[in-house]
């Protein structure tokens, strides 16, 4: 469907509308009572999230990003899916999956009456491409809810005859104010796999909060469902509320991989931090035939800074 007959079907008045997005690729706008946001049909994708009592959007994007078909948007909130990370199968795919780079169908999009919250219901399906990289048939549906918070629910539909297996990531990039007075909690006393240059996958500790002096890309096992970024430069506090799932994936790029990522300014890695709820490492999703699997997570902002009277 091009933009008009999107709006035609799918618009809300004065709530959720589509336009022409970078790459002439459909981007839904939603502003409602509670936040903005933008999403990419391609990717299946949220680019941004501004709650209206927040100073800045919770998603960083990149101004460099690509908009181009085979390529993923560097920002935002991209899928990966089936597969996390570099192709193990020895097939030559490409990594995290082909979910990132395809276009998504619209479902529904609906407005919910309990809070005045924007529902939008987004949907990929087999192709032939898809069935080449993965021999499995599938309906992956987004949920993605805009409100006081955000939320992405991901289901996995086996619609073969066979089990499959998956991993998978909602790898979103969380914008902070400087990546020096950043700190993620509530993974203290897990440990990780060290997949950052020179880290070997060694499995290692977590002491204490997750501090940025360096590169950090890691796979934590065994995590529980709450983190928070901790935001200070901004004076804010980012939550993420996890299900189905039992690892989370903390990624900065630091100086040297920024400066060699074409779709990054060189001093990007200072504003932004990827905490990714996953399915990841060991924590590999099986999958019955006709059964589901939800992975999803919800973001929320608030303030360090003291309210009057405390």
């Amino acid at each position: 469907m091009n933009r008009f007959e999107l709006n035609t079907q799918f618009a809300i008045a004065n709530q959720l509308s589509f336009d022409q997005g970078n790459g002439d690729w459909p981007f839904i706008q939603i502003h409602n009572a509670h936040a903005r946001a933008t999403i990419s049909l391609y990717g299946g994708q949220v680019l941004g999230f501004h709650p209206h009592h927040a100073t800045d959007d919770l998603m960083f994007l990149s101004e460099r990003a690509f908009y181009e078909q085979s390529k993923a948007i560097k920002g935002g909130a991209p899928i990966c899916w089936p597969w996390f990370g570099a192709d193990t199968s020895g097939m030559n795919r490409g990594a995290h999956g082909f979910a990132r780079n395809q276009l998504w169908r619209v479902v529904s999009t609906r407005e919910l009456a309990d809070d005045g919250a924007t529902e939008v219901v987004l949907a990929l399906n087999p192709s032939p491409k898809s069935l080449e990289l993965w021999a499995h048939t599938f309906e992956l549906t987004s949920t993605i809810t805009v409100g006081k918070t955000l939320k992405i629910a991901l289901v996995t539909h086996n619609t073969s005859d066979t089990p499959m297996h998956l991993t998978q990531a909602i790898h979103t990039y969380f914008k902070v104010g400087d990546i020096g007075q950043t700190q993620v909690l509530g993974l203290e006393n897990t440990q990780y796999i060290d997949n950052a240059v020179g880290g070997n996958r060694e499995i290692k500790p977590q002491m204490g909060a997750i501090d940025f002096t360096q590169e950090v890309d890691r796979i934590y096992t065994h995590t529980p469902p709450i983190m928070q970024i901790v935001d200070a430069a901004w004076q804010r506090n980012i939550q993420i509320q996890a299900t189905g799932s039992h690892s989370t994936v903390v990624w900065n790029p630091w100086v040297e991989i920024a400066k060699k990522s074409a779709d990054l300014n060189d001093g990007d890695y200072q504003e932004f931090v990827c905490v990714e709820t996953a399915n990841a490492a060991d924590d590999c999703v099986q999958i019955a035939p006709n059964a589901s699997h939800t992975l999803s997570a919800e973001y929320s902002i608030t303030s360090l800074l003291p309210t009057f009277g405390d």
